[in-house]
């Protein structure tokens, strides 16, 4: 069981590689960590995009072109639409967003002909390395669902509860996250938490709630608020009330606190990379080696 992203790394090395598809690949720092995996064995790269381009890009970045399988298309919603459908089709094993707005690339990708959809909504997770907690610490939903009800944020923990056990933590402790520890029925990520936990059934994971975050993350905390929830201090998974609290504490985290971080979306029949422009070409790198143990 990794306890920092560079374990999660060694980890990835020790499988198989897998043909990772990018779609409209004429982005520079997609292209840098692409290479970086290509490199270290994890994958083995299929580009789909305006094939000028690409390579425009590939030699100013000085990179040999040789291990590159490149399917040129000049129409970027039609890339994204080949790039989909390699995946599908077994032809690939990752999908990768390259340079082209998300929304687009999840068309593709929920298409009924030539998608990738799974027997769950879509969500985002974040795996966060955090300098003063003693374990791997995974968000979400920071990118995708908006407002999440309680059948929705069932199916988010069942995708994210699925990444930790791909990495080796059989049981994890879910914290249902929200501003107080108390159900408030005038604060509805409260009694989401109570309507999880009193339906909760499913032996593969743990789930405690509401949580502050101080006290699902810090023992002591919870200790002085009198929280007696065992899972307080020992959380694997914040479960976050909607997108704005998800989105402002991961950017917060990588901004402010030199955060290290894997990030994937989930609930697709394979994994998607779709990192944030604003992420740097680590934690694009990160995120490749994170799909490669799905």
């Amino acid at each position: 069981m990794p306890k920092t992203i560079l374990e999660l790394i060694q980890l990835a090395k020790t499988k198989p590689q897998k043909r990772l598809v990018v779609a409209v690949a004429n982005d520079p720092y997609v292209l840098k960590a692409v290479e970086h995996a290509r490199l270290e064995g994890l994958i083995m790269p299929i580009l789909v995009g305006n094939k000028t381009a690409i390579i425009h890009e590939l030699k100013a970045l000085n990179f040999d072109l040789n291990p590159y399988q490149i399917i040129d298309e000049t129409d970027s919603t039609e890339a994204c639409r080949k790039a989909t459908l390699l995946i599908r089709e077994g032809q690939g094993d990752i999908l990768m967003k390259g340079l082209i707005d998300t929304s687009i690339l999840l068309k593709a990708v929920l298409d009924k002909t030539i998608g990738i959809r799974g027997p769950r909504r879509l969500s985002h997770i974040t795996l966060l390395e955090l300098k003063h907690y003693h374990k791997l610490l995974m968000l979400s939903d920071a990118a995708m669902n908006i407002a999440p009800d309680v059948e929705l944020k069932k199916e988010i923990i069942l995708n994210g509860v699925e990444v930790l056990h791909n990495i080796g933590i059989e049981c994890p402790n879910v914290g249902v996250i929200a501003a107080v520890e108390k159900v408030n029925p005038k604060m509805v990520a409260t009694t989401d938490a109570e309507a999880l936990i009193s339906s909760h059934t499913d032996k593969s994971y743990q789930i405690g709630g509401p949580f502050g975050l101080d006290n699902a993350i810090n023992k002591e905390a919870a200790h002085h608020k009198g929280v007696s929830d065992p899972m307080a201090g020992e959380v694997d998974f914040l479960l976050m009330p909607a997108i704005e609290a998800g989105n402002i504490l991961y950017k917060a985290l990588m901004f402010l606190s030199d955060a290290k971080s894997a990030s994937i979306v989930c609930g697709a029949s394979k994994p998607i990379v779709l990192t944030s422009r604003a992420d740097s070409d680590q934690t694009k790198f990160n995120s490749i080696a994170l799909a490669c143990l799905m």
